[in-house]
């Protein structure tokens, strides 16, 4: 064994001497995570002295593994069962039997039998964004605000909170909340103080009496009614709603959308035939994962892919540098194929804690991807794009595109 700090004894991996969350690694991936993949299983990070996992098996298996290797103590670097957590710990943060109980209230939320009908309402609305979109002079517009301006309205109804102070207060509050997932550095800082006051306002409109009768966030507080979780939880659980199906949604259209302009070879192949958009969704999925790194927890003295593990160990997963791991995906795994088979991606998880909005996420952007690919023939980008830095969620600030009409 070799001693990696007074705290922590882990078996002897390679180190890899530089910080994931440096400005120059947020502003590009890809490279570390190629670094990261290259030094074996695992990888032992000096700057916070915590094993770091980036290869397909490794990272899979941790998620799958929830006995052993656990939400219960934070997501984040902070061990939440010590120190006091950074917010509330919503579902993400809980282990069985409490997430048991919380997932069946959002499982019951969100079937196929309840989100069908809201299909047709984010189709409606995909169609006016995309037509003010055609009818301004050059058809130039951002894609990141495009996004934005989508989920906000059709996410935001369907959950049923206001509608005025959304933007002011949800995005901004999703960012920070998702600040908490990696170090408190200056960039996590900042992410936090410009949500200050938001909280609040989120949490206040997840209440009971704000929400709209016929959303899912009153869904929810149904099973707050019937006792099988209290009024608190029901609270959280329109909170992680939000997030499950907001944020990384938003960054996950952008994504999209970056990547089939600077590939018109694929977007054409997908133009001329819409229903191949589900395919084209998963492998943007795949390659441009909307998150960057968490954490899991060890709950016991484990070994994975011969690292030894000590229990009460932060061991760091990134789920997209697995996405692009070429022993899983092969040589051109950092090459989008949209007729790739990329169901395998981890970008929503694995395991009881698989990502819960996946659904109705999915369902979003196929609404309004399937209506775009449809009327918009090609796509042109028209200036550099603007990476988005932070900690956690991977995606662009802006993404100035202009679309030419079928």
């Amino acid at each position: 064994m070799d001693t990696r700090s007074n705290e922590i004894r882990i078996s002897d991996i390679p180190v890899l001497n530089e910080d994931p969350y440096s400005l120059e690694n947020l502003a590009d991936p890809y490279p570390f995570m190629s670094r990261l993949r290259a030094r074996g299983p695992a990888a032992w990070l000096s700057e916070y002295e915590v094993p770091a996992f980036g290869r397909d098996s490794e990272v899979r298996e941790i998620l799958e593994d929830h006995r052993t290797f656990i939400s219960g103590a934070g997501v984040g670097s902070v061990n939440i069962h010590h120190n006091p957590p950074l917010r509330k710990p919503g579902i993400l943060e809980v282990d069985p039997p409490l997430h048991t109980r919380m997932r069946m209230a959002m499982d019951g939320v969100i079937t196929p039998r309840k989100l069908r009908p809201r299909r047709k309402d984010f189709s409606t609305y995909a169609k006016t964004a995309i037509d003010e979109i055609l009818s301004t002079e050059n058809g130039e517009f951002d894609a990141a605000r495009l996004a934005e301006q989508y989920v906000l309205r059709v996410f935001g109804d369907a959950v049923g909170i206001p509608r005025e102070g959304r933007a002011e207060n949800l995005l901004v509050q999703g960012a920070a909340n998702f600040a908490t997932f990696g170090p408190q550095n200056e960039v996590a800082k900042r992410w936090i103080a410009e949500a200050e006051g938001t909280y609040d306002w989120v949490l206040a409109n997840c209440a009971r009496e704000v929400l709209d009768p016929s959303g899912m966030g009153a869904q929810l507080w149904e099973f707050a009614d019937s006792g099988e979780i209290s009024p608190e939880e029901a609270t959280l659980l329109v909170r992680a709603l939000l997030s499950a199906g907001l944020d990384t949604t938003i960054y996950a259209i952008t994504n999209t959308l970056n990547t089939l302009a600077r590939h018109p070879d694929q977007y054409a192949k997908i133009h001329a035939d819409p229903r191949r958009m589900r395919f084209a969704i998963d492998e943007s999925f795949r390659l441009e994962s909307p998150f960057y790194a968490f954490y899991r927890t060890t709950s016991r003295d484990t070994v994975l892919s011969g690292v030894e593990i000590p229990a009460e160990t932060k061991v760091l997963v990134f789920p997209g540098s697995a996405n692009r791991d070429e022993t899983k995906w092969g040589d051109d795994a950092d090459v989008y194929r949209y007729d790739r088979d990329s169901s395998g991606h981890l970008t929503f998880g694995m395991g009881i804690h698989q990502c819960v909005g996946q659904p109705i996420s999915r369902m979003e952007m196929e609404a309004f991807l399937s209506a775009f690919v449809t009327r918009i023939a090609s796509l042109e980008q028209t200036g550099p794009t603007e990476r988005l830095i932070h900690t956690t969620l991977q995606s662009y600030a802006t993404v100035p595109l202009k679309a030419h009409a079928a």
